[in-house]
């Protein structure tokens, strides 16, 4: 079954290349040979500023400059986000770039009598591919993958992807070359199927 994919790069540092980019290159590729249509947005080449009032997130409209990423994001039935762990959390780019995307009367709706609204964005899954420093069991064991796991729950989940899987790559900036090499056709297999 071919499907709709939106790639998402959150590396905040545009000089690439970088293992995330990598990644995301692979993912594309395996996703595109399996007949799946693609579309990438790189968050370091998209003009936004950050929300500074719930009113404007609430009531405001998304900037002009993620107007199409917003666009894509409704258009897409599987959506791929990569991003390394930064202090423990998704980087500052990647939180700003989804407090404005995911606004109310896009993402979700509000009902009375429903504290937790009406989700906005069923019916399309999602993946979180995330680098990181520590060994990924360390983030997954001992930290328990919080902020992954608030990322999953708490926007992705809250709005209406499901199933939300992730893929954890650890100790990334001592990986031997077969290692890399693994996790990239990983990633291309993981593409080929939109998951």
């Amino acid at each position: 079954m071919t499907r709709c994919i939106l790639l998402l790069q959150g590396h905040p540092d545009p000089a690439a290349p970088h293992l995330c980019h990598a990644l995301a290159d692979h993912y594309i590729a395996g996703a595109r040979e399996a007949g799946h249509e693609v579309r990438q947005a790189v968050l370091t080449r998209l003009d936004f500023p950050l929300l500074r009032s719930a009113e404007d997130w609430k009531d405001g409209h998304v900037p002009e400059g993620l107007a199409a990423v917003q666009q894509d994001i409704a258009w897409c039935d599987h959506l791929a986000l990569v991003f390394p762990l930064w202090l423990g959390d998704m980087p500052a780019l990647v939180k700003a770039f989804l407090e404005q995307v995911m606004r109310p009367h896009f993402a979700f709706e509000y009902e009375e009598g429903n504290p937790l609204g009406r989700k906005g964005l069923t019916g399309r899954s999602a993946r979180v591919i995330v680098t990181m420093g520590m060994p990924a069991a360390i983030y997954r064991h001992v930290y328990r993958a919080h902020s992954v796991k608030a990322l999953e729950r708490n926007i992705l989940g809250f709005v209406g992807f499901a199933p939300v899987r992730e893929t954890l790559i650890g100790s990334v900036e001592g990986l031997e070359p077969r290692t890399r090499q693994r996790w990239l056709n990983r990633l291309r297999r993981l593409g080929t199927k939109a998951m």
